[in-house]
């Protein structure tokens, strides 16, 4: 069994090579015009269709995998996005839910995207271009059945015009041999040569009918399926488009409304923020507004105005001693009485001192007292006190303290009645507050010669040197 299937294969081998040998010849002989081909126009004219639409077919498949690559990227990248704002997204921001919802709708959108342009687009192309492998390997088969069929042509076309010649070899005196044998004998010769021609003629016509057979059937079967088949790409082309421009459709109008969502989730949560920034500014105005209600920020009246004393009778007034700088509240005075000062409690008239009446109720000399007229915010001048020391550069002017004042902030300086503060201006005009001055105590410049130690005072605790 061994030894016969080798055999088998051997011939079957042996066939194919001769059939190969034999194309080869054909085809050469054809392209160097000593033998002719068949041609089908028609055919001709399918078969370069059918090339063409494979190849727009194979282009298509291959684009539309990209495509759908880029679709699955595309969902990826909105994935990492979307997990991205998931994370930096705080409990108590507007829409923590709505967020959480809307990433996990995005994600289910983008899934059944895919999946349906896989389902209704890739594999009816695949489907389509499945088709084009068979009908090629076919129509290449049929490229060599002609071959064999024309080879077969030939080969048939040349016993006829072998045996013409045969007949005619026939027909002429035999050869000496032929002549030195018995009559009978030349009969059987000649019977030999025409059996010998008669049989190459008959396997060559029998080759023939064969190969054109096979031929034919192919033919006939790819002439049927070729113009369908062109014919089938339009119908394919409008539904594959159709398809994908419906699915995309839709998914663009579900996402356009879970962008919608999105945005005005973003919308209220800075609608949130700004108004957290008001309720956090209120509250700090409101707690600035409360710390600085005692004492008021940096726009002080400076101290009490002094208040006028009483008038008593003659032999107890002292009209030396009055001290008008005394640190004491003004009353509240009606102004609807005769008079601001209280009428001293006499019994009688006659026993009144009226040189002590006239001396304290005479209008006062404005050059002799002006602290009792000069308003508290007034710039008044001092033209005694101020020390000889030199004044440094970038010192304005000098300024004595009238009454104590104790800091109510780092920036500020500490003052006592009497200290001497050299006045200097400020770096920035803009952060000067109204009624505030800026200085340095002139002991801690005469100790240190430092101009650094510098502070704000109030202006209407002072007094300007001339």
């Amino acid at each position: 069994m061994a030894e016969t299937g080798k055999g088998v294969n051997a011939g079957k081998l042996a066939s194919n090579v001769q059939k190969r040998i034999t194309r080869a010849q054909e085809k050469m002989m054809q392209k160097l015009g000593k033998a002719d081909e068949t041609k089908d126009t028609a055919f001709e004219e399918s078969v370069t269709n059918f090339n063409k639409q494979m190849t727009e077919g194979t282009k298509l498949q291959r684009d539309l995998r990209a495509y759908l690559a880029a679709v699955k990227t595309m969902h990826e990248s909105s994935k990492r996005l979307q997990d991205c704002l998931a994370e930096m997204y705080e409990p108590d921001w507007f829409g923590k839910e709505e967020m959480d919802a809307l990433a996990e709708d995005t994600d289910v959108l983008f899934d059944d995207f895919y999946q349906k342009l896989v389902d209704s687009a890739l594999m009816s192309m695949d489907t389509y271009m499945a088709q084009f492998p068979e009908i090629k390997a076919r129509i290449a088969k049929r490229e060599r059945k002609l071959v064999d069929f024309d080879s077969a042509r030939h080969h048939f076309a040349s016993i006829q015009k072998s045996k013409k010649k045969d007949e005619a070899k026939i027909a002429k005196p035999l050869a000496l041999m032929e002549k030195a044998a018995p009559g009978w004998a030349q009969g059987i010769i000649t019977a030999h040569q025409i059996a010998q021609t008669n049989l190459s003629r008959s396997q060559a016509e029998e080759e023939l009918g064969k190969a054109q057979k096979v031929f034919e059937e192919i033919s006939y079967d790819l002439q049927e399926e070729l113009p369908t088949l062109w014919n089938s790409r339009v119908g394919f082309y409008v539904t594959t488009f159709q398809n994908v421009a419906g699915m995309e459709e839709k998914f663009h109008r579900e996402m356009g409304k879970l962008n919608q969502n999105l945005f005005d989730i973003m919308t209220k949560l800075e609608e949130q923020r700004q108004a957290n920034e008001a309720a956090a500014n209120h509250n700090a105005t409101a707690a600035s507004e409360s710390d600085t209600t005692i004492p008021t920020s940096k726009l002080r009246l400076g101290p009490p105005v002094p208040r006028p004393p009483r008038p008593s009778p003659a032999k107890d007034a002292k009209t030396d001693n009055i001290n008008l700088f005394e640190d004491t509240v003004v009353p509240d005075i009606n102004d609807t009485t005769p008079s601001k000062f209280d009428a001293p409690t006499v019994g009688n008239l006659l026993d009144m001192d009226l040189d002590a009446m006239e001396a304290i109720s005479a209008p006062q000399d404005p050059q002799t007292d002006t602290s009792a007229t000069t308003p508290p915010n007034a710039a008044t001048t001092v033209t005694n006190g101020s020390s000889d020391a030199e004044v440094p550069s970038g010192v304005a002017y000098k300024v004595k303290a009238m009454h104590d004042y104790a800091a109510t902030d780092s920036d500020e300086l500490d003052l006592k009645a009497g200290d001497i503060v050299l006045v200097l201006p400020f770096d920035n005009p803009d952060e000067q507050d109204e009624g505030w001055l800026l200085g340095v105590k002139e002991s801690h410049w005469l100790l240190n010669k430092d101009l650094t130690a510098k502070g704000v005072f109030p202006e209407n605790f002072t007094q300007r040197f001339v």
